[in-house]
């Protein structure tokens, strides 16, 4: 078995964005020169998501309005978690929606989706460098 181990840090200029990341992720698909197997990409931050979803403008935007109608940042000592200093909680809990980490198969040297799905990096604490962690083993 082989594997491929390699980090892609993201740096947005707002508290929250959501990238598209799938590009990257067939590159290092590629590099691996695996043909059957599996595909982990795994945010390294407890305020950063991966997820796959539709690249469609609106959606992205449905879920900024979803996840901000769900865990507000404003007013943000309604957080127990901020009298520790942080103002972050919301980047938390958002991230607990989104999920943490994707596995993708590889088929035919290449990441086998559905129809519309792509890779997103969900970035809900930003301004500052954050890993995502792409793993891919198989033959």
């Amino acid at each position: 078995m082989k594997s491929l181990t390699e980090y892609l840090t993201f740096e947005v200029g707002t508290r929250r964005a959501f990238v598209n990341i799938t590009s990257d992720v067939r590159k290092l698909v590629v590099k691996s020169k695996i043909k059957e197997g599996l595909c982990l990409v795994n945010a390294m931050h407890i305020t950063a998501s991966v997820f796959i979803n539709d690249n469609e403008g609106g959606l992205l935007h449905d879920y900024e309005k979803w996840l901000e109608g769900l865990a507000p940042h404003e007013p943000t000592t309604q957080y127990d978690h901020n009298k520790t200093g942080e103002d972050n909680a919301d980047a938390h809990l958002k991230r607990q929606v989104m999920g943490r980490e994707v596995v993708v198969a590889i088929t035919n040297g290449e990441l086998d989706f559905g129809p519309w799905e792509e890779i997103f990096y969900g970035e809900f604490d930003g301004k500052r460098p954050k890993r995502v962690l792409v793993k891919i083993i198989g033959e």
